[in-house]
């Protein structure tokens, strides 16, 4: 009997709706503390209009979106974030996006942090482009996607960069400089959540920190 090799997961393409959401993570997180239940947070903010959305709909998309990528932090994160530096808040939420959507991992640690590692001082949307059409050959959500679709992926994706403070406006990766506590909690998981920066820190090094 033959065997056929599965097919790869398929990719989460919905990383269209805000960037980083840094401001809408910080008035969500705190929510979620008080009862430790994603579905009542979701209630409340969609009921109370807690992100200040011009329109309902906004307002459900902003929500969703934030607590698809907070609800990937286990709870000690979730306090942490609460009670961090916007420096640290910011790198959190880069790991986070990073969990949640594959595509955005596997860009940080093979092309962002790669490039990086091999003093290669720039990340533009070529690099991307290019990253999108290797895994085109294994993803068929990748290879039919719309053009414009992509192009608001892209830029996206390049904001939250920008909002981490990991790319520049003028397309320079900037090294991030990483907490105690931040280093100690990405290192925590397997893999290292470290691959998704730009850093020389080992995960050994963040682990004993």
């Amino acid at each position: 009997m033959s065997e056929t090799l599965a097919s790869p997961r398929r990719y989460a393409l919905s990383f269209t709706t805000g960037a980083l959401l840094a401001r809408e993570a910080a008035v969500l997180a705190p929510i979620y503390l008080e009862d430790r239940d994603w579905k009542l947070v979701r209630s409340r903010a969609v009921e109370g209009n807690l992100l200040q959305a011009r329109t309902h709909s906004t307002g459900v998309r902003l929500v969703r979106e934030t607590i698809n990528r907070l609800s990937v932090l286990t709870g000690d994160e979730v306090e942490l974030l609460v009670d961090t530096t916007a420096s640290e808040r910011a790198y959190l939420l880069w790991a986070a996006a990073c969990r949640r959507y594959n595509l955005i991992g596997e860009f940080a640690d093979e092309v962002l942090r790669e490039r990086y590692l091999t003093l290669a001082s720039t990340l533009g949307y070529e690099d991307f482009d290019s990253f999108v059409r290797t895994k085109a050959l294994w993803h068929e959500e990748l290879a039919t996607i719309k053009e414009s679709t992509l192009q608001k992926l892209r830029s996206n994706l390049f904001k939250m960069l920008q909002e981490a403070e990991l790319l520049s406006n003028a397309g320079y990766i900037i090294p991030a400089v990483l907490s105690e506590r931040v280093a100690a909690t990405l290192s925590a998981h397997t893999p290292s959540d470290m691959r998704f920066f730009p850093t020389k820190q080992t995960e050994r090094e963040g682990a004993a920190r």
